[in-house]
Formats: C-alpha cells, sequence, structure tokens
C-alpha cells in the first residue's frame, strides 16, 4: 500500500561555500534547494510513498528550478501555488572541527510567508490523506504562516489526518515567547511531536534536566520527566527527541528518545563524521513517519528513523538520497563503509 503524505512550508535556495571555505574567503557559492518540509517530502518520495509537497512559489525562473528540483525526486507538485514576490535564500558556511557551521537567512517577504488561505484548497490536498508534517519554522516565518499553518491543521483533523511535529525551533526566526504563544496553540491537532533539547525549551517552555549537548553528556531522565508532562498536557502519542552529541562540527554521536506513553525507547547510538548536518532532523522525521505509517514497532520506527539521519549526515546537501534497503542494511549492523562492488 502507497500512503499519502502531505508536507507543507517553505522550500529555499541554499548557497554554501565550496568545501570548508568561510564566507570571507569564497568567491563562488554552491547552489541546491532544501527546507524542513520539503527534505522531508523527499525523503518519503524515495521511500516510495505518494508525496505531497504544499508551499507558494514565485512566478519566475527561480520558482521554476525549485518545482523543478521537487519533482526530480518524485514529490507531487499538484498543490503548490505560483505568485509572490520571491524564493527564500539562506547562505550556508560548513564547519570543521572546533569551528561551527554559520547559516544566514534571507528569506524575508518570500512567497510562502506572504501566502494567503485562499491559495489552497486545503479538503482537496488531505483528501484521502494519510499524514501530514510540518515544522515550527513555517509558523515562525510571518503571521500570515502561522494562520496557514493553523488552517492546514484544522483541515487535516476534519479529515481525519495523523498529524506530526518537528518543534524546530529557530532564533533567528522569533523569540521563545513569540513561540511559545504561537506553537502551544497549534499542538492541539498534533499526534506525533519531535524536536531536541533546544525546540521542547524554547517553543514549548520544557527543559530536561541538566543536558548539555557541547559537552556530550545526555540526562535521560530529564528527557523522560518532561517527555510524560508533554503528553499529559497536549495528549500526543508518540514523543520523540533526536540526540545530538556535539563533540565537535566534524564528529557527533547521534541516537533519538521515545515515547508512548507507557514505554520508553533509547536507540542504538552512531558516531558520525559529518559531511553535512543539513537536513539531518528532517531525515530522522521522514523516517519516523515511514515506519509508523508501515505498521512498524515503536522500537522499530524508532532505529529506521536515526539509521536514515546517520546516513544524511553523510551527504552533502539539504536532501537524504538514501533508499530502504541502505537504511534496513545499516539497522541490520553493517557500519563499516567498506565498497560495495
Amino acid at each position: 500500500m502507497s500512503f499519502k503524505v502531505v508536507t507543507m512550508g517553505e522550500i529555499m535556495l541554499r548557497l554554501s561555500t565550496p568545501g570548508y571555505q568561510r564566507f570571507i574567503q569564497s568567491d563562488s557559492f554552491d547552489a541546491v534547494y532544501g527546507g524542513g518540509e520539503a527534505n522531508v517530502a523527499v525523503s518519503l518520495a524515495n521511500y516510495g510513498l505518494k508525496s505531497y509537497f504544499v508551499t507558494k512559489l514565485p512566478q519566475n525562473p527561480i520558482g521554476d528550478s525549485a518545482l523543478s528540483q521537487l519533482r526530480k525526486y518524485n514529490v507531487n507538485t499538484e498543490y503548490i501555488a505560483r505568485g509572490g514576490e520571491r524564493l527564500g535564500i539562506y547562505f550556508l558556511e560548513t564547519g570543521a572541527s572546533m569551528r561551527p557551521s554559520k547559516v544566514i537567512y534571507d528569506r524575508a517577504n518570500s512567497s510562502i510567508s506572504e501566502s494567503d488561505v485562499s491559495d489552497y484548497d486545503f479538503d482537496e490536498i488531505f483528501k484521502d490523506a494519510d499524514w501530514f508534517h510540518f515544522t515550527g519554522i513555517t509558523p515562525a516565518l510571518s503571521e500570515k504562516a502561522a494562520k496557514l499553518t493553523e488552517e492546514a491543521l484544522k483541515a487535516a483533523k476534519k479529515n481525519n489526518v495523523i498529524v506530526s511535529v518537528d518543534l524546530n525551533y529557530r532564533k533567528k526566526l522569533w523569540t521563545p515567547e513569540e513561540a511559545q504563544k504561537v506553537m502551544t496553540k497549534l499542538m492541539a491537532y498534533v499526534d506525533v511531536c519531535i524536536g531536541n533539547e533546544e525546540d521542547a525549551e524554547k517553543t514549548l517552555g520544557f527543559k530536561p534536566g541538566e543536558t548539555d549537548v557541547t559537552s556530550g553528556e545526555l540526562e535521560l531522565d530529564g528527557y523522560k520527566r518532561i517527555f510524560k508532562e508533554m503528553k499529559d498536557k497536549f495528549d500526543f502519542k508518540y514523543v520523540v527527541t533526536s540526540l545530538r552529541k556535539s563533540y565537535s562540527a566534524s564528529d557527533n554521536g547521534w541516537s533519538a528518545l521515545i515515547f508512548d506513553g507507557d514505554e520508553f525507547y533509547h536507540s542504538k547510538e552512531y558516531d558520525v563524521r559529518i559531511v553535512d548536518r543539513v537536513g539531518g532532523g528532517d531525515s530522522f522525521a521522514a523516517g519516523l513517519i515511514y515506519s509508523i505509517l508501515n505498521k512498524k514497532s515503536m522500537i522499530d520506527s524508532l532505529e529506521f528513523a536515526v539509521a536514515a539521519s546517520a546516513l544524511k549526515h553523510t551527504i552533502p546537501g539539504d536532501f537524504n538520497l538514501v533508499s530502504v534497503d541502505e537504511i534496513d542494511t545499516l539497522v541490520g549492523g553493517d557500519s563499516s563503509g567498506r565498497v560495495q562492488r
């Protein structure tokens, strides 16, 4: 059975310095496209699902190029509106060792941030849909985008669609106070809540104990406490977090924790040498969505999602271009990286 999954958000033009150059060094940028929900849509299409991405793109050649990239990876684009001023841009300087990566946004007045609810027929979009995924980035773009997200959520629930959120707090887009005012209201529509320690604190006001990712220490009991509190407050079916130990910009420990209301499960941890960490959380969300829809157990769903995301960290660009078989191989224990002939 091929499930229909809908994601909605902003796809942007990503301009990154070649290799590990700093902005001031570079005379050129590598251009690709990406963005939270678009990244999820590409992963799910790659896994064989009917993947639909909803956004608004400018009616110009750059908008056409973004559309073409989605179609290249078999994402359905029939619900994408056209118009508005521009496509959002973000600039990326990739860090290494103790030097962190840097992101600079140029996305003000983008087409999706100025989009109206009237640009979309949400009842048609969610007809026969199985799942809807959004992130905390979209409502942070503008008041219009927050309203658009809320209307989409209402339509999804009216059509009995499972809803997931990746909280994805972005301090360059809004403050914790602004985030909590908007996101707390939207949680009434959510079944599966995904977010790391900063997301949970900044967007919903839950702080998981003494965890400090910069020291590589994770205090799992703190997560368990707030997971229970979050489930009690919002009645989530699953509460999930990715767990990143940032040893440096080049090397991370990567695992995840899930709670279904009765039991917790902490996944296997991978030591990841990072090629490109952008989109890592999106690849995790997509792996979780795919697994839950395909009736994998809570434990197996988490292991698939973590493995998918670990592989994404090895791939340049926003999109996770791996197959289900490759993920299953890693879940099965083959992480040697040996050449396959």
